[in-house]
């Protein structure tokens, strides 16, 4: 689908989750300040995406409806087993559950599954409102719950080959998100590697006195006290602590907010 503005339509149709959305709330959607002409150009690329539809396959521009009355706009017709992102946060909801009852490799390998649905970061195309900002946000905080949720459940079921280079290119996505960094120096610890871990904990400290003016956090301040001791059954009993007793509120929606230093 060349048009950004038509793979923005379609985006803004999944995410409301085949509820009807007017052309007032639309344009509102794609433009921070619409121009007058937004309803014009909106039912004109709604045409043209049916048309894209079908090219992809015959008969599916049927999906994008029509509604009058009282909820008077446009959806699109997609049931959850349809649509990645649906299938994605159930099984990242699981894989996070068995993570808590303490069953880590079964957590480990649904969470592999949920993240296989995964190609990039989520909304690199997308208009930069206001309301997408929002979304895109969410969105791409959940995939990196995920991610922390799956290293945990690779590390307290001593699943550590190349889990360092995993957690690293996530930390270069999400470089302020303190839990990367807390399970990045506690594979290092694990495997034994405790220069690893100092060196990656010293990196930690430079980025957010630097970039954020912080302190280095408690939890990896805590990892290099195991460092230094080279105590790696002491790195584990910190990664498992820190998980049974991870605070919901931290947690993010694909709809919502998160943190970005949990």
């Amino acid at each position: 689908m060349a048009s950004p503005v038509r793979r923005a339509i379609l985006t803004a149709f999944l995410l409301r989750s085949g509820q009807p959305i007017g052309i007032t709330e639309l344009a509102e959607r794609l433009w921070d300040d619409p121009p007058t002409s937004a309803a014009a150009n909106i039912r004109s690329h709604l045409t043209a995406l049916r048309r894209d539809l079908d090219e992809a396959r015959p008969g599916l521009s049927c999906r994008v409806r029509t509604y009058r009355g009282g909820q008077s706009g446009y959806g699109l017709a997609v049931t959850p087993d349809e649509f990645d992102l649906a299938q994605f946060t159930l099984a990242a909801r699981r894989g996070r559950n068995l993570l808590l009852r303490g069953e880590a490799e079964k957590a480990a390998e649904v969470l592999e599954g949920a993240l296989a649905w995964w190609r990039g970061p989520f909304g690199q195309d997308l208009p930069p409102t206001r309301w997408f900002n929002a979304h895109v946000a969410g969105v791409n905080n959940a995939r990196f719950d995920a991610y922390q949720d799956l290293f945990t459940s690779c590390i307290l079921a001593r699943r550590t080959e190349t889990l360092s280079y995993r957690i690293e290119s996530i930390i270069a996505e999400a470089p302020y998100r303190q839990r990367l960094w807390e399970l990045l120096a506690a594979v290092h610890c694990i495997d034994g590697d405790a220069a690893s871990a100092l060196s990656a904990i010293k990196r930690c400290q430079t980025l957010f006195a630097e970039d954020l003016g912080l302190d280095l956090p408690p939890n990896v301040e805590a990892m290099r006290a195991a460092a230094l001791s080279w105590n790696s059954e002491d790195a584990l009993r910190l990664v498992a602590a820190r998980t049974l007793g991870a605070d919901n509120g931290e947690r993010t929606d694909p709809a919502g907010h998160g943190s970005a230093l949990s």
